[in-house]
């Protein structure tokens, strides 16, 4: 019997809505694939990105495309080298790791993992908002390990100590989102060095980021939206001293190890990251950041309903996806 794909759309609403420098949203919309061979059903979860021209409409279309190659028991390397990264791949790959693991009888983190998994530290997201309330809210998580705090506007420097300021134990991620330029990096980072922040993600738009190869990192700079797959990291490697690593990017688990290898090599910093999805999205990243440096894979968190079941959140510890979620 063929293979058979099925493709859905779904809809998280989120506790409140979440906002960063490109605007807010109020739901994770998200595409679910399924792929059924022998009676076994495997899933792999993609939240399509409008900053990378996605659509879920575009995404769906895009999985079902390769129907056919799927149906005839394409392989996730043949599916890696036919179909360009992004969510769509994403979803499909993850399907594919989830199918093999459910026929074979042996956990998707035997391939995947060094060692056998275990709970890693997550950070916490703060979106971007006022200064008070982003103090209130770093304050409420003040005794997280690990905040990631939402900035990228003309001037943060209000929003910068009033969380630092909120939190003073807990080592802060900067995430601009691209919302730097270069009239204000250099005061911001002195000022992110002063207040003894940990990483600063992505402070300038990518393909603008050339400066970053000729100005001090009094703090260390990790690369978003500038880095997708493995052939993206050697370009980067005199801009960014560590990069974050999204499935919905790389198009896949099967890429992002690659990838996370290969970053290692160069001597970057590795970050594992997520969009806003579900349990089903983060359940593989949970596999792929057993020896990263830093974890951000809060986004079911910020849902005010997840898949059941879904990842098992202990304080900032996020375990590894059960056998009946995911893998």
């Amino acid at each position: 019997m063929p293979r058979l794909l099925h493709v859905q759309i779904d809809s998280f609403p989120l506790t409140r809505a979440f906002t960063i420098s490109r605007g807010a949203k109020t739901a994770a919309e998200v595409v679910t694939c399924a792929i059924t061979d022998n009676g076994m059903r495997g899933h792999g979860e993609c939240v399509p990105y409008a900053r990378y021209g996605e659509t879920v409409e575009g995404v769906m279309s895009a999985i079902e495309a390769y129907a056919k190659a799927i149906a005839s028991g394409a392989s996730r390397e043949e599916l890696r080298k036919a179909m360009k990264p992004g969510a769509a791949r994403n979803a499909i790959d993850c399907a594919l790791w989830d199918i093999e693991a459910k026929l074979s009888g042996t956990r998707a983190a035997t391939h995947a993992c060094r060692m056998p998994p275990r709970p890693v530290p997550t950070a916490i997201t703060i979106s971007l908002g006022e200064p008070a309330d982003m103090a209130d809210e770093a304050r409420a998580h003040a005794s997280q390990k690990l905040l990631k705090v939402k900035v990228g506007t003309s001037d943060d420097r209000a929003r910068m100590h009033a969380v630092a300021s909120a939190a003073p134990n807990a080592e802060i991620i900067l995430d601009a989102n691209e919302g730097w330029d270069e009239s204000n990096i250099r005061e911001h980072l002195l000022l992110a060095a002063e207040l003894h922040i940990g990483l600063i993600e992505q402070p300038l738009p990518a393909g603008k980021d050339e400066i970053l190869a000729h100005i001090p990192h009094p703090v260390p700079i990790c690369a978003d939206e500038s880095v997708h797959t493995l052939a993206d990291l050697e370009l980067l490697s005199d801009r960014y001293d560590a990069i974050n690593i999204k499935l919905d990017k790389t198009g896949g688990l099967t890429e992002a190890l690659l990838m996370r290898d290969r970053a290692r090599e160069l001597g970057f910093g590795v970050m594992i990251g997520c969009m806003v999805g579900t349990s089903l999205a983060m359940a593989p990243a949970v596999l792929l950041a057993q020896d990263a440096d830093w974890v951000d894979l809060d986004g079911p968190l910020l849902l005010a309903r997840d898949r059941s079941p879904g990842l098992v959140y202990t304080g900032s510890l996020v375990s590894p996806p059960s056998a009946e979620l995911w893998g």
